[in-house]
């Protein structure tokens, strides 16, 4: 997304393709970018995906928010800066995922339109599969799975998106899954339905 700071670099091309690594694995690489606020129901329903593809035999993988700020962005904030950072860094990471073959699922709350569609633009057309996991704030509130947003409403955590700092809603995101309403079951259903309609899986 921006240029390496040094100049004596050179990119190297693999001897095997991914297309080659796609037909062992028997499905197509991808990115299944879950987007959504917090307590919507992303990590959940990336883990049921993840579940529910290796069942079939799928080679996936979830790359969650928390864990990799445990590790690859612990030195990141919540500031819009390390925001940004943070996405551009994963979206990386993704895109290495995704030209191995592996239908990679990640879950961020990747709140900004412009972030999501650097990472969009840094992979190949089909390869980039935004699903915005929405969910009313209320219910986020009433849900509230890791106390995240008594604590921003009592001023103990700054930034917070959806209480103090914004979310904006995707304008073209490939499929729009509605946690409010869809249980996890049929939210889940949605997906594999999408990824086998797509012809990322077969049917």
């Amino acid at each position: 997304m921006t240029q390496p700071k040094s100049e004596n670099i050179v990119w190297h091309e693999t001897t095997v393709s991914k297309t080659e690594r796609e037909n062992i694995s028997g499905h197509r690489g991808c990115t299944v970018w879950l987007t959504g606020l917090s307590g919507s129901g992303k990590s959940t329903l990336a883990n049921l995906l993840e579940k529910a593809l290796w069942e079939r035999g799928a080679r996936a993988y979830v790359l969650d928010g928390d864990n990799v700020r445990h590790g690859l962005n612990k030195d990141l904030g919540f500031s819009p800066e390390d925001r940004e950072e943070n996405i551009r860094r994963i979206g990386e990471v993704a895109a290495l995922f995704t030209e191995a073959g592996i239908i990679n699922v990640t879950a961020f709350i990747s709140p900004y339109k412009g972030d999501r569609d650097k990472v969009r633009e840094i992979m190949a057309d089909g390869d980039f599969v935004e699903v915005y996991v929405k969910c009313d704030l209320d219910e986020c509130e009433k849900r509230d799975p890791k106390g995240l947003y008594k604590k921003a409403r009592a001023g103990e955590i700054p930034e917070f998106t959806g209480i103090s700092a914004p979310y904006e809603e995707p304008d073209k995101a490939e499929l729009i899954i509605d946690t409010t309403s869809q249980s996890e079951e049929d939210s889940l259903q949605a997906l594999l339905s999408y990824l086998e309609e797509k012809g990322y899986l077969a049917a």
